[in-house]
């Protein structure tokens, strides 16, 4: 990997810390030759300090290590992108990330609907919602429904409807949602069961 580290007079190259599961980004920090040397050698993320003017392992005191999980250089090779698996809090003031942000899984989208789905399910002023009237009806009629929608993701899948099959296993996927909340679950407890089914 080559890194332009002479491309600023103080030789170093900013570092962004992306956490390698969330892809969250946890920090910004800087590097040297030597900086970048010893977090290759060592697999723990260890910065150029402005403040001590000195190399710095972070975690070195709190135990909030960085562990490194993969290393890129940008295209003009002035920038580092580090992937790591965080342990324990990132930032100096006991936060996930330096932007005071929770380092929580997000599915983009579907973690919102998600959060819409928790609301209509807690919040009494939804009452007349489609979703809400679900959960007053209950498990067994949630369950009913992903049974049906799944029924319809079959049938589709035999046709040649494409668009069809596409809202029907739109509507799956809502309902199962649902389904999801009701049980006490999110997307992130099922992506725990399929990890751990890797081999």
């Amino acid at each position: 990997m080559k890194i332009d580290f002479n491309k600023n007079t103080d030789g170093l190259v900013p570092v962004i810390i992306q956490d390698s599961e969330t892809k969250n980004v946890l920090m910004l920090g800087y590097m040297n030759e030597p900086a970048y040397a010893k977090t290759v050698e060592t697999q723990k993320v260890t910065f150029f300090s402005r403040s001590k003017q000195r190399l710095w392992t972070k975690g070195e005191e709190s135990k909030n290590f960085l562990n490194v999980i993969d290393i890129k250089v940008d295209c003009d090779n002035d920038t580092l992108l580090i992937q790591a698996s965080p342990e324990g809090p990132t930032c100096h003031k006991g936060s996930d990330t330096c932007w005071n942000e929770s380092n929580e899984h997000s599915y983009g989208f579907l973690s919102q609907l998600e959060a819409t789905i928790k609301d209509r399910k807690e919040n009494k002023k939804n009452e007349d919602s489609y979703v809400a009237s679900l959960f007053r009806k209950g498990m067994n009629k949630i369950a009913q429904k992903v049974g049906e929608e799944a029924v319809e993701v079959v049938i589709e899948a035999k046709d040649t409807n494409d668009q069809l099959f596409l809202d029907e296993s739109a509507d799956l996927l809502f309902h199962y949602l649902i389904l999801l909340q009701a049980k006490g679950y999110s997307l992130s407890d099922v992506e725990s069961v399929l990890k751990s089914r890797q081999k």
